[in-house]
């Protein structure tokens, strides 16, 4: 979904970014928000709980349907700008970078470099973003307090900034993992549990609140709880086994994980490569020059491209490849998971001081996460 976010300015050096969905939903929203319907709903709505008086009857031209819609849609994305900025700023206290911001169909989302595995922290970064939607509530009901109710657009503009405000953030306070609801559950429950057995809590409870969305979603006809419902489902389970992955590799380097393998000498035949590869049962092994260092990477897939006949006579040294992934051995182990996922490669050569000491593949991390699994080593 990157490549279809667009920057539209920053803030603190955050990088704000619109999502293509957005672009296409705002329009739409905004015809919803001024509707003949929703301008007399929220006119209640806001005369109810407002010190403002709203008449719909005196928002009743084209015009005015056509202003509230585009002022209002647009005042509810800015609110959700300002409510992840909150968590912005809340994590650059704690010195966690803020990556991006980026507004979508169904909010924003503020990316951040890492999430800090003190529950306080996750507590008040969580909770930062409702109390800048209350925090802008309140600024609007201030507002409304000294406007006049004769300038009805500008009343009701307000009001309904001030009421989307405090149900933006009372929505957002539902422990529906991984809201920030979710994450303030998480918070509370790392006190006295492990953070992965208090990730597992909170992703079962986000699961039940996404069969809820989806339940209302379904008798409602609601597209945007359906949604919501696949994203809560999806985001919790995601998470969830990305803390228990952390967990298992808590105190592995990448070292740790480097597999055993007998390098093959670069003047080794691609039949004799063939062979030793059958027989270990993997898919790619080092290379190594006369001195003993590593100077690629050879697979089955680069050795069955030699034309048969040449099986016997060809040196994997000129089939190998240096064009791998390079991982620092002291790495967090997560972290070189992380990377070799990313660089879309099989494997990575593993570096020590800057010399190769070994290769390692995705099945050397499934593998340990295994073990530790069967030995509750976490």
């Amino acid at each position: 979904m990157s490549k279809y976010n667009y920057t539209i300015f920053r803030v603190w050096g955050i990088p704000i970014r619109i999502n293509i969905s957005l672009l296409v939903f705002l329009p739409i929203l905004a015809f919803l928000i001024g509707s003949g319907e929703q301008i007399e709903a929220y006119s209640r709505v806001i005369t109810g709980l407002t010190p403002a008086t709203v008449d719909p009857a005196a928002l009743s031209g084209p015009e005015d349907r056509w202003l509230i819609g585009t002022v209002s849609a647009v005042a509810l994305f800015g609110s959700v700008t300002f409510h992840e900025l909150g968590h912005a700023w809340a994590a650059m206290h704690y010195e966690i970078e803020v990556e991006s911001i980026t507004l979508w169909l169904l909010g924003g989302l503020a990316s951040l470099s890492s999430m800090p595995d003190e529950w306080d922290r996750e507590f008040w970064i969580a909770i930062a973003g409702p109390a800048s939607s209350l925090l802008l509530a309140g600024a609007a009901l201030a507002v409304l307090v000294v406007l006049p109710e004769s300038a009805v657009l500008p009343v009701y503009c307000v009001g309904f900034l001030a009421v989307m405000n405090v149900f933006l953030a009372a929505f957002n306070m539902l422990p529906a993992f991984p809201m920030d609801g979710g994450r303030v559950l998480r918070a509370l429950l790392a006190r006295n549990r492990s953070y992965v057995s208090a990730t597992r809590t909170a992703a079962s409870v986000g699961t039940i609140f996404a069969l809820l969305f989806l339940g209302v979603g379904i008798i409602t006809f609601s597209p945007l709880l359906l949604i919501l419902a696949l994203f809560v489902h999806v985001a919790a389970t995601n998470e969830s086994r990305s803390v228990v992955i952390a967990g298992l590799l808590s105190d592995l380097t990448v070292a740790d994980l480097v597999s055993d393998q007998e390098p093959l000498p670069a003047d080794t035949t691609v039949e004799a490569a063939l062979d030793r590869l059958f027989a270990s049962r993997r898919s790619e092994l080092p290379v190594v020059d006369g001195d003993g260092d590593i100077v690629g990477v050879v697979t089955t897939g680069e050795l069955r491209s030699v034309p048969t006949d040449r099986f016997a006579t060809t040196a994997v040294g000129s089939v190998a490849t240096d064009e791998v992934p390079r991982i620092d051995g002291r790495a967090a182990a997560v972290d070189g998971l992380y990377e070799l996922i990313g660089s879309d490669s099989p494997v990575a050569l593993v570096e020590w001081d800057g010399r190769p000491i070994g290769l390692i593949s995705r099945p050397d991390f499934t593998s340990a996460l295994n073990m530790r699994r069967e030995t509750g080593a976490f």
